[in-house]
This record gives structure tokens, C-alpha cells and sequence, in this order.
């Protein structure tokens, strides 16, 4: 039924999540051949990555890791913005125990880094933020908090007198904007889901089980032991009892999961329930 394709690489991540004997006969069953280990394979995996809309959270997840390699994808990224690879081309470390630069990879091209907005030059980073009269413009400012210094600079600032509202919601979707800084924004339920539906979440297993399209969810989630290794277990801790649940090691239902993936809209917890129930 499938070649290693990048849907094969969706199926097979949930696979992994069962006994390696059941997931061997049932690889047998949908046709699915064993995913390749080989580099050629892996890089293939990455461009198909780099080509899939995540939320921007996915992303910080992989510059935590502090890697050139990994960040190098990110660069490359269709959802990656200018603060991204501005953090790149500096070497800003995302990792909480980090505070040396992170080395640039040779492949990313630093002079393509967007420059110093001009309001930025003008007034200054807070100024910036303080001057912006529209998401637009107060957008391009908080493209400019970058270190750990300049957090700390306008939370300082926000503390002294509040930053105008536009300021404040294009700093409060950046994913690094720290938690409490954002609090401070607001926390209301009306404010915390637009956040997070403007790509900021909570963790992984929000990813894995609330984003959609399932298909796209499971290909990114199936480079997530070499990309985010460090919160890619959260994941797969969620999705495994629901794998449990409603697929087991019923052939039919995964041959069903295997024929919906590629057309179906909703999340990956809708997919496999859905899978279940028709077989």
C-alpha cells in the first residue's frame, strides 16, 4: 500500500508507539515496508519537514536543542519568522542551560538574516514597542527581542508602565516569550486560546493530540527523535495509550487508519478514533 513515503512516515510513527512484533505483522498486513535508518532518508524526511506549517512552539522546540544542524532546518523552515533567524545568525542560545553563542552552521547564509527594522534604529527596542500604532509595526519590534537581556528589558519596562496593547499581543505569540511575561498580558480563557491557536502551546502533547491535519501532526512528530529529542517522549506518552485503545493489533483497523490518513482534516486523536470505529 505505500512506498517510505511521508505518509508511510506518519503510519509508522504510530506503529513504533506498539509490541515490535505486532507492528512488524501489521506492517506486513498494509504493505508498509520498515522505515529506512540511512541518512538519504532521513534528509528526505527533513525537506518534507521544512515544507509542512507548524506552530511556531515546534520550531522553539528544535532551537532548544542549542544544535547548528537542527537549527539549519529551522532556518530553512516554511513557519520560520524573522526573530528565528535573526537568533540564528547571532548564535542565541535557546536552551535553559545554555549561555554561550551557538555556532552558525556553514549552510545558513547570515547576510540573509533580515535587518534592524528601521522604528528599531530610530527610538530603540522599547521604544520601538512604545511608538508601534499597529500590529504591523509592533510586530516588527518584538522581531527584535532576541536575548535573554532583552526579555528582561521590556519586562522591566512593561513592569515600570504597561506596553500598548498592540505591543503586547506580538510579544505574548512569540513561543519564547517567558511564561511569566505573558501572564502578565493576560490569562483569561478568551486570551490563552488565541494564543495558542496563533502556534504557542503548552507542550507536545498538545501538538499531538488538539493540531491538525493529523497526517501533517504525525510526519513532523516522526522526526522528533533527532529533531526535538528532549520533548519528543511527551508526545508519544500521549499518543500510546490511544493507540492501545481503539488500534491494538487489529490489522483492519489500521488498514483503515493507513487508507484515511492522506485525506482526513482533523486531529490525530479524531484519526485513530475514527480508524477504530469503521473497522
Amino acid at each position: 500500500m505505500y512506498d517510505n513515503s511521508t505518509s508511510g512516515a506518519a503510519v509508522g510513527f504510530l506503529l513504533r508507539l506498539m509490541d515490535s512484533a505486532d507492528a512488524e505483522r501489521i506492517r506486513r498486513r498494509i504493505g508498509l515496508p520498515e522505515a529506512a535508518g540511512d541518512l538519504e532518508t532521513r534528509r528526505s524526511l527533513l525537506w518534507s519537514w521544512t515544507r509542512t506549517a507548524v506552530p511556531s512552539s515546534v520550531l522553539l522546540w528544535v532551537l532548544e536543542e542549542d544544535d547548528p544542524e537542527l537549527n539549519k532546518w529551522v532556518w530553512r523552515h516554511v513557519s520560520a519568522d524573522n526573530a528565528m533567524r535573526r537568533a540564528i545568525a547571532r548564535g542565541v542560545p535557546f536552551g535553559h542551560a545554555r549561555v554561550e553563542p551557538v555556532t552558525v552552521a556553514v549552510s545558513v547564509d547570515v547576510s540573509a538574516a533580515p535587518p534592524v527594522p528601521v522604528n528599531v534604529t530610530r527610538f530603540g527596542l522599547v521604544g520601538a514597542l512604545r511608538e508601534g500604532t499597529s500590529m504591523q509595526s509592533a510586530r516588527t519590534a518584538a522581531s527584535m527581542v532576541l536575548e535573554r537581556s532583552d526579555w528582561q528589558a521590556v519586562t522591566e519596562a512593561d513592569r515600570d508602565r504597561p506596553l500598548p496593547g498592540y505591543a503586547r499581543w506580538a510579544l505574548s505569540v512569540r513561543p519564547d516569550c517567558p511564561p511569566a511575561l505573558r501572564a502578565r498580558f493576560g490569562t483569561h480563557r478568551k486570551f490563552t486560546h488565541r494564543v495558542e491557536r496563533a502556534g504557542v502551546l503548552d507542550g507536545p502533547v498538545d501538538y499531538a493530540t488538539a493540531w491538525g491535519p493529523a497526517s501533517d501532526v504525525l510526519r513532523v512528530l516522526s522526526t522528533g527523535h533527532f529533531m526535538f529529542p528532549a520533548r519528543a517522549a511527551e508526545a508519544e506518552d500521549a499518543l500510546r495509550p490511544l493507540v492501545r485503545e481503539h488500534l491494538a493489533d487489529h490489522e483492519d483497523a489500521w488498514a483503515v487508519l493507513a487508507q484515511l490518513i492522506d485525506t482526513f482534516r482533523g486531529n490525530v486523536v479524531e484519526l485513530v478514533a475514527t480508524a477504530g470505529a469503521i473497522a
